[in-house]
This record gives C-alpha cells, sequence and structure tokens, in this order.
C-alpha cells in the first residue's frame, strides 16, 4: 500500500513539475516575442540647440523627470535593477563617451528613444518610462534633447540585460512596465508648446510623471513589484483630499506627509519632485484637487 501511495505521489509531483515547466516555456516564448518585436514609427521632428534658455529648460527636465534616478548622476549609465529573482536592467550611457549610445543616435533614434520608448535597433526599450515623455511639447522634447546633447562625454561600458524567470512571469502577466512601447500611441503628435501657468491643464501636463506608479485615474492600487508598498490615491479621496496646498508643497519636497511619516525615496521620489518650480507643484496640486471622485 505504501508503495502505491509513494508512486502516485510521485506520479503527482512529476506532473505538477512537467506542467510548471510547459507554463514557463510558454511564457519565455511568448515574452521573447514580445522583447524581440521590432516597431516602426513616423518620428517627428525635433530641434535641437545650443540655445541657454533651452539647456537651462533641458535640465530642469533632467531633474524632474527622474532621469538621474536611472542613468546616473553624470548620466553616464548603471545597473539599475539588479535582483537574483528579477534580473539585471540597466540604464544606458546616454552621453558620447565610450559604451554611451549618443556615439551612435541621431536626432532622430533619440526622439524614438524618448517618445516612443523603441530602440535604435527598432525594439522596445527596456523599463524606459517613455509614455511619461510621449506627451511632452515639442519644446520641451526640444529642450530635453538639447541638454542630453551637450552632456560632457564619460567613459563607462556596462553589462547588458538579463532577464530571469519571475520577471518574465510579471511581464507575462502586465505585471511590470518592462516594455514602454507596448503601452504608448506612437501615432500620437507632440504640441508645440504649453502655457507654463498656475492651473490644472498645466498640472495634468506635469503630473504625467505620475501615471507610471498611480495608475492613470492616479488612485493607485496593488504594488508595483512584489515586496514593494501599495501605490496610494493621490486623488481628493485620498489623503490628498485631506492636505492644504502648503502641507502638499510641503510633502513633495520634503518626504514628510501632515500625518508626519517620512516617504522612502525609493517609493516616492520626493528628492525629484522637490525640484519642482511654485508653479508646477501649485498647479499639480490643483489638478489632482479637481480630479472626479469616480473613473
Amino acid at each position: 500500500m505504501a508503495k502505491k501511495v509513494l508512486k502516485w505521489l510521485g506520479i503527482s509531483i512529476g506532473s505538477f513539475v512537467l506542467l510548471l515547466l510547459v507554463a514557463y516555456a510558454f511564457i519565455y516564448f511568448k515574452t521573447e516575442s514580445r522583447i524581440n518585436k521590432r516597431y516602426t514609427v513616423a518620428v517627428q521632428k525635433i530641434a535641437v540647440t545650443q540655445d541657454s534658455a533651452a539647456l537651462v529648460q533641458g535640465a530642469h527636465l533632467v531633474q524632474i523627470k527622474g532621469c538621474r534616478d536611472c542613468h546616473g548622476a553624470d548620466l553616464g549609465g548603471k545597473v539599475f535593477l539588479d535582483d537574483p529573482q528579477l534580473g539585471r536592467i540597466v540604464a544606458a550611457n546616454l552621453t558620447q563617451g565610450k559604451g554611451g549610445i549618443m556615439r551612435e543616435y541621431t536626432k532622430a533614434d533619440l526622439t524614438r528613444a524618448l517618445k516612443h520608448g523603441v530602440r535604435k535597433d527598432g525594439k522596445s526599450a527596456l523599463l524606459m518610462p517613455s509614455y511619461e515623455y510621449n506627451s511632452l511639447t515639442v519644446e520641451d522634447l526640444g529642450a530635453l534633447m538639447s541638454y542630453i546633447k551637450s552632456l560632457r562625454p564619460i567613459d563607462r561600458e556596462l553589462p547588458k540585460h538579463e532577464i530571469k524567470p519571475l520577471l518574465r512571469v510579471l511581464t507575462a502577466f502586465d505585471k511590470f512596465p518592462l516594455l514602454p512601447a507596448e503601452k504608448i500611441d506612437h501615432r500620437k503628435q507632440s504640441l508645440q508648446t504649453v502655457n507654463s501657468e498656475i492651473s490644472a491643464n498645466y498640472g495634468q501636463y506635469i503630473a504625467v510623471g505620475c501615471v507610471g506608479c498611480h495608475r492613470e485615474n492616479y488612485k493607485g492600487g496593488e504594488p508595483l513589484v512584489p515586496g514593494s508598498p501599495v501605490v496610494p490615491n493621490i486623488t481628493k479621496t485620498g489623503n490628498i483630499g485631506k492636505w492644504t496646498e502648503a502641507e502638499f508643497i510641503n510633502t513633495l519636497r520634503t518626504g514628510k506627509t501632515p500625518e508626519g511619516k517620512q516617504m522612502d525615496p525609493r517609493n516616492m521620489p520626493w528628492t525629484m519632485t522637490k525640484e519642482f518650480s511654485d508653479t508646477e507643484i501649485k498647479s499639480v496640486y490643483l489638478f489632482l484637487k479637481n480630479l472626479p471622485a469616480e473613473g
């Protein structure tokens, strides 16, 4: 009797393992197909200049978009994610130094990467939040590209990406934003400019940078990756609904909420939002406070 039980237990375990292997094989080939998909996009022409005002605006955009959090303080690239279960994601060297992509990237290539999340080889960039840059105006895209083009060369060669099984599983079930090109409307054309004034409309333009974590309705939700905290609701039905403008500004500039919680910059990038201008931060508050309660 015991032998029969052990036999059937072995068969059951073997069948389960085989099922897992088959499932993972499906996930592997499915994600490989998505990772290697090539995109053909019509690239909008963006002017690059050495105009001082454009370079100042470009430097500001680098700050408030958190480019240095991923690409390093000197924008010379770094290993952004290195996890034994998820794998390794590398943020490119954005300069013209050895190992830098700007040694090969044309203006069109850079526009394609920033606005469409598509690399020079036509494949999707990995984990690049291009869906936030897709709505930037021609003026701001030009300023950002001008600043990147002006960077001093940094010689830094980086390792390649390595995607491990857990990251593939999360990507397969759309639980990890690995492939930004999949999320973007590549037909969308950038507006020429936007009025930089304290208004809900300008706040919506700036708050696009919040969508990647807080979702398109800004109501947050489940953790972005296993082990990270739940993403909070930043509409008036969340804590922000109780905060004054002054409290909101202080929170985004110090990382400390009116309730006394010190936010971890790895989860809420207040070290980035503290660089918002008064006009930008007040406009974001106005936009979030005026979002409809539902939706």
